[in-house]
């Protein structure tokens, strides 16, 4: 072995990380999957900031929160190394570009989405969405799907929300509670096999390695916990207060705060579990948008970096513009405003999870024992995403309804991108681009 891989890095001072996590903000493109195969090979292979065991042990506990777990693992890590400043500005800067990102394009959807240029691209856009939902319902479902009892709980929940109309929230809180009480009648049922796979030896020492003790700042302690459960509600309650006070409880951003600071904690499963309860509180409850619009902010959500939930980053902005929440004459300004309060209220859950938390899982190696409702919440969520994937379809395909003429070129996109995601395995990005491309070309024959 190099020489080089038997000596332990030099630590990492908080100026080299907050680079580190800047760039990363820029460069998380694909995905939760591509996000956490990017850190690995950053933090675990080349830099050896951490070992493949702890950085594992650290994403497992991240599996079973809501929230999007890359980012709430970029948080974990920037807080081990550099405590809570750390984590803060890991955990922010993976949003933070996005967000930036996200407002600038969501200006350009709503001031120029009109024209033919953004129309042909948007065209072929919203079938390759649609088949990246049913992507993803098969990817989370060979995963979670394991036996016939998670089959059967996800056909429920698909029956649920498609047939029924069930809120996502009453799903997630049944599809816990059966994996909590059947777990302790059938525990095999309702284990989760393998997690991302056991570690692999061979990339030298790390500044925090398996046998590293954990520093003074991550040791559990009653206090710590009490302070960070105070601070992140007071800063919530705060946030609220401010919003209620200037704008009043039925105003569109204290709604808006209200809503998705619930939806942060349904988060179980990924950004695509969560979307059919944005949906019907974004579009069907609240009107702040309509489906086709909640599509487009899909794909823009895919094809930027950071994580998909940023897609709420879109319909609060487009939910701002449309309410006029900063007047008529301050569109821009309303849009911005409410991006930036949805994603607060967003995100907030999810570092207040990581900085309490953290230190009670450095001092349970191996040993959390709540994967049990997690299991059971991750198969109905696959027939959640399935009902996602027809919403989408129905909506592409039967743009007037379904009284209305069948668009079979939107067909043909959807049925190539579907080939090219399970045939070829085509990346997000040059996905969206040939579809974009293939929208473009039609608009412009027309």
């Amino acid at each position: 072995m190099n020489d080089k891989l038997l000596q332990r890095p030099e630590p990492v001072s908080f100026a080299e990380a907050f680079r580190f996590w800047l760039k990363l903000g820029f460069i998380s493109f694909g995905g939760p999957a591509g996000q956490i195969a990017i850190m690995h090979t950053e933090l675990v292979e080349r830099r050896r900031w951490i070992s493949e065991n702890r950085f594992l042990h650290a994403l497992n506990y991240c599996m079973v929160l809501p929230g999007p777990e890359a980012q709430q693992l970029a948080s974990y890590i920037g807080w081990l190394m550099h405590r809570t400043w750390g984590g803060i500005v890991a955990g922010g800067l993976f949003v933070l570009p996005s967000l930036f990102i996200l407002v600038a394009l969501s200006w350009i959807y709503m001031r120029f989405g009109n024209v033919p240029l953004v129309a042909g691209i948007f065209y072929g856009i919203k079938p390759a969405v649609t088949a990246l939902v049913l992507h993803a319902a098969h990817r989370i479902g060979t995963r979670a799907l394991k036996n016939g009892w998670m089959w059967g709980i996800a056909a429920a929940a698909f029956i649920a929300i498609f047939a029924l109309d069930t809120p996502f929230p009453a799903i997630v809180v049944a599809a816990g509670l059966i994996g909590h009480f059947g777990a302790r009648r059938w525990p095999q049922v309702f284990a989760i096999g393998g997690g991302h796979g056991s570690a692999k030896q061979g990339y030298g020492p790390a500044i925090i390695d398996d046998d590293t003790p954990p520093p003074a700042h991550a040791r559990f302690s009653r206090a710590h916990l009490v302070r960070v459960l105070l601070g992140g509600l007071g800063l919530w309650a705060a946030a609220m207060a401010v919003l209620v006070a200037t704008q009043g409880w039925q105003a569109t951003l204290s709604q808006m705060g209200w809503f998705f600071t619930k939806a942060a904690l349904m988060t179980f499963g990924g950004a695509y579990a969560v979307l059919p309860y944005v949906y019907q509180g974004a579009v069907e409850q609240y009107q702040w948008l309509s489906g086709p619009q909640m599509i487009d902010g899909l794909a823009l959500g895919e094809s930027t970096p950071g994580p998909l939930i940023m897609v709420v980053a879109f319909v609060g902005f487009v939910g701002g513009w449309l309410k006029q929440v900063a007047g008529p004459d301050a569109l821009f300004a309303g849009g911005a405003l409410a991006a930036t309060v949805v994603t607060f209220f967003t995100f907030l859950p999810s570092f207040v999870f990581i900085l309490a938390g953290g230190p009670a899982v450095e001092a349970t190696h191996g040993k959390l024992g709540f994967t049990a409702p997690l299991s059971a919440i991750t198969a109905a969520v696959v027939g959640v995403i399935l009902n996602l994937a027809l919403f989408f379809a129905y909506h592409v395909l039967w743009p007037q309804g379904f009284g209305g003429r069948f668009d079979w070129i939107s067909a043909l996109i959807a049925l190539a991108a579907t080939g090219a995601l399970f045939r070829f395995k085509l990346g997000v990005l040059p996905l969206l681009g040939m579809s974009a491309a293939a929208g473009l070309a039609v608009t412009f024959i027309r």
